[in-house]
């Protein structure tokens, strides 16, 4: 485990999906409830909850709800290109920055969380837990 890298991790996929499919599902809360999380809310400045079927945009704070655990995940949207760029803060101060691109017949996904703490506790529940669930990605 010397070079293991515990600050990140780059997960990719290939999914027979258009680019805006794609990027519908990960930037509408409607759309990320699906597949992803049991519930999805995003606020604007004023803490005004944006609409399921609405997308996501810059400076959006959010709070998802999972499926299999009893807490509360809060963030705030970096970035969003309304195409195929997303970026936002995670599990603290680590960064999720998702690309979508054209490829062979389809698109890739390319999921990359950083800024992941060296702690112990960070090093099994961020770096490895959140890159073993994100396997599916």
């Amino acid at each position: 485990m010397k070079n293991f890298d515990w600050t990140q991790f780059t997960r990719k996929m290939h999914i027979d999906a258009p680019i805006q499919k794609i990027y519908d599902a990960w930037s509408k809360p409607a759309e990320i409830e699906r597949w992803f999380l049991k519930q999805a809310c995003y606020f604007d400045k004023e803490e005004k909850l944006l609409s399921k079927n609405n997308h996501i945009s810059e400076g959006l704070r959010y709070e998802w709800d999972w499926y299999l655990y009893d807490i509360t995940e809060k963030g705030k949207i970096i970035f969003a290109n309304q195409k195929d760029h997303i970026q936002f803060t995670f599990a603290g101060n680590c960064i999720v920055d998702i690309t979508i691109k054209e490829f062979e017949n389809g698109t890739i996904v390319t999921l990359k969380q950083k800024n992941i703490p060296t702690d112990d506790d960070s090093k099994c529940n961020i770096r490895l837990g959140c890159d073993s669930g994100c396997l599916f990605i």
